[in-house]
Formats: C-alpha cells, structure tokens, sequence
C-alpha cells in the first residue's frame, strides 16, 4: 500500500497562479487517464543537451600549411596559393628555425589536423615542402622545382573558390610501391573531402599529378566543358622526391631516391664547368688546326682551258704551272734543311752522351786509383806496425 500524501491546496491569489494551476490539474487528468486507458506516451528527454543532427560531412580531413622562417617570396605566393585551393586547410605563423621538426605534431594536436604541408626553405633559393600523416607517418620530403605562381603567369583559366577537384594520376603511381604510398598522401591532402562546411557542392577543376623524369609534376586546371576542354588555372611546379619516412618527421627511411642530386652540388659543378670553359676554347682551337685538311678541293686544273680566249687561258695555264714548280722547289728546300737541321742536332746529342760517358769514365778510373793507392799505403802501415 502506497502512503498518501497530504497535499495542502493554497487558494490563487492572482490570474497567473489561477492559470498555472489550471494547466496542472489539466496534465494530471491527462496521465490519469492515460494510465486507466494503457496508452504508452513518447518518451521525453530530461537533460539541456541539444538534439543530435545527423550531418553529411564525414571524411572531416584537415591539413595544416605552414612554413619555416627562411623562404622567399615566389615560395610564400606559392604557399598562399595552395592555400585557396584547399579550402579544408589551417593555417600556422611562421615556425622557428632553431624548433626541431617534431614540434609540428603537436601543432597538429592543439589544431585538430591529421594532415600536414611544411615548406622549408634553404639560402632563400631552395624550397622543400614536407607531406605527412602528423602522430603515425608516413612522411615525404620533396624538392621543389621550377615554381610559377598563379599570379606570375596570369592563365585564362578560372575556376569556383572552395569548389572539389577531381585528382589525376598518371598510370606510373600503380607500378611502383613508393609511389603508391606518396599517391595516398597527395590524394588526402588535396582531395577536398565532401560537404566541408567552406566547400561549395561544385566540380569545376582537375589537379593532375603526371610522374615523368624522376619527378612528379603539378598542375591546376578549370573544366570548361563535358567533352574534356580545359583551361590550366596554375599553379605549376615540380616534385622532386627525396626519402620517404616511416614515421611523422622521424623514423627510419622506408626508401630513398638513388638519382637525387642536391641543388649546391649542382651548382658546384655548374661552377667548374665554367671554369674550364677558356682552357676547353684554346684546345679546342689547336685541334681544329692540327686535324684541318690541307686541301679541300681538289679542282681539275684544266677544267677552265675552254672558257674565254684560248691564248690568254694558255699563257695563265704555264704561268700557275711555272709557279707551281717553284713552290715545289722551295717546299723541297725547306724540307732538306729541316732534315739537315735533324741530323745536326742529333749529332749534337750524341757527342753530349760520349763526353759525358768519357767524362765519367775518367771519374771512374781517377776514383779507382785513388782508392787503389789508399789501400796500398793502409796495407805498407799495417807491415810496419806489424814490424
């Protein structure tokens, strides 16, 4: 048996209190009833917290973009133009150079990123630009070529700000393992995912990843049409790849790129090529003349006998063959002497080599007797004191 409560009833005094209990003994006579009849009422929520909105926008990607202090300034429009491209991006102040790379993953954490995009100059010409996984890896270091900006260029092409991009890639990031891991990177970073709250429901663009010379080439481009006509919007650059990392900034290196040349060592060796640039001109000048033809055409000396007046053709005819005869002369004289001048100094050099060998000769001998007398007058004092 359930204990009844006395309830004392206080009179209303004004028309709110009346209508408030009104309204109290309406929901009594509601419940009441309710109980009696076995009808089940919905079940209402007794907390403040908000009703749950089922929302569309599931692959909630985020990618910080921030750079270290030391670039220029191609690279930073090159950072702010990625920038408006990917409207799922956030961004960071300038990192400090003396910070080692290990503090970005905490960045991500306080930011809420799984993604991160580092670039990170040296001597304000090279550009690297790090793509990782931030907390569990991978991650790629790439060398950035050939930088042009959108606002350097000035293309046609236009396209929707904070629209979707369709991502193409080239047959080659299928055969190859290592690049099939940096192709899941670039698909996660630069895929806008869908129904992001800055993302507009459009596709009007296509980025296309193209591997070619070791290198894997960007670029941006607007639909124009269904039947495939394009427009290239920018920006444009070039990605070197360097080490793939098995962690997030760290870990050991899961692959590295046999042909990769820095860019001061490519300069270094710019350098020395021009450096022998003159010595290279000069040999190559003393070739030329050492391996010239002495006669390049060999013409008929008759061929002419028939052109013009035949008297005058006759008498230029003896006089060419009169000085070829003379010159023929001449180049047997010089010849004769140039032997002569041979046998000469040959001569020379072998009378040289006799009194040398003479001249050592009677060293030698002035040597041997010398030392023949010494040892007699050793041997005669041995007799004496023997004596």
């Amino acid at each position: 048996m359930k204990a009844k409560l006395d309830v004392k009833k206080v009179k209303p005094k004004n028309k709110k209190q009346k209508e408030k209990a009104a309204k109290k003994r309406k929901h009594e006579d509601l419940d009441a009833s309710s109980e009696d009849e076995g009808i089940h009422l919905k079940e209402t929520r007794t907390s403040d917290e908000p009703v749950p909105k089922k929302t569309k926008w599931v692959n909630k990607q985020r990618v910080l973009v921030l750079c270290a202090r030391g670039i220029n300034h191609r690279d930073r429009h090159l950072m702010k133009d990625l920038k408006t491209l990917m409207p799922h991006h956030r961004s960071e102040p300038k990192m400090e150079r003396w910070k080692t790379l290990s503090v970005v993953n905490e960045m991500c954490e306080m930011k809420h990123c799984n993604k991160v995009v580092l670039f990170e100059g040296r001597r304000k010409r090279d550009l690297y630009m790090w793509l990782a996984n931030a907390g569990q890896g991978p991650s790629v270091k790439f060398l950035i070529e050939n930088i042009n900006t959108m606002g350097e260029m000035k293309l046609t092409g236009n396209c929707l700000r904070g629209s979707r991009p369709l991502l193409s890639f080239d047959q080659n990031f299928t055969k190859h393992p290592h690049l099939a891991v940096i192709k899941e990177l670039l698909t996660q970073i630069f895929g806008v995912p869908n129904h992001h709250p800055k993302s507009q429901p459009f596709v009007d663009r296509v980025v296309s990843f193209t591997y070619l010379d070791n290198r894997i080439w960007y670029r941006h481009f607007q639909i124009l049409s269904e039947d495939g006509g394009l427009a290239e919007v920018g920006p444009r650059f070039v990605m070197n790849p360097i080490k793939i990392f098995e962690g997030s900034f760290t870990g050991d290196p899961i692959w590295e790129n046999p042909n990769y040349q820095s860019p001061a060592k490519h300069r270094q060796l710019l350098r020395k090529s021009a450096k022998d640039k003159y010595l290279n001109k000069q040999q190559q000048k003393v070739d030329q003349e050492v391996n010239a033809p002495k006669v390049t055409h060999d013409f008929d000396p008759h061929a002419e006998v028939f052109q013009g007046d035949e008297q005058s053709k006759a008498k230029e005819l003896l006089e060419k063959e009169e000085q070829r005869e003379a010159q023929e002369q001449e180049r047997q004289a010089i010849e004769e002497e140039h032997k002569r001048m041979k046998k000469k100094e040959e001569m020379r050099k072998l009378k040289k080599m006799a009194q040398a060998k003479t001249k050592t000769g009677k060293k030698a001998l002035t040597n041997g007797k010398k030392k023949a007398i010494k040892a007699k007058k050793a041997k005669a004092k041995v007799d004496e004191d023997s004596e």
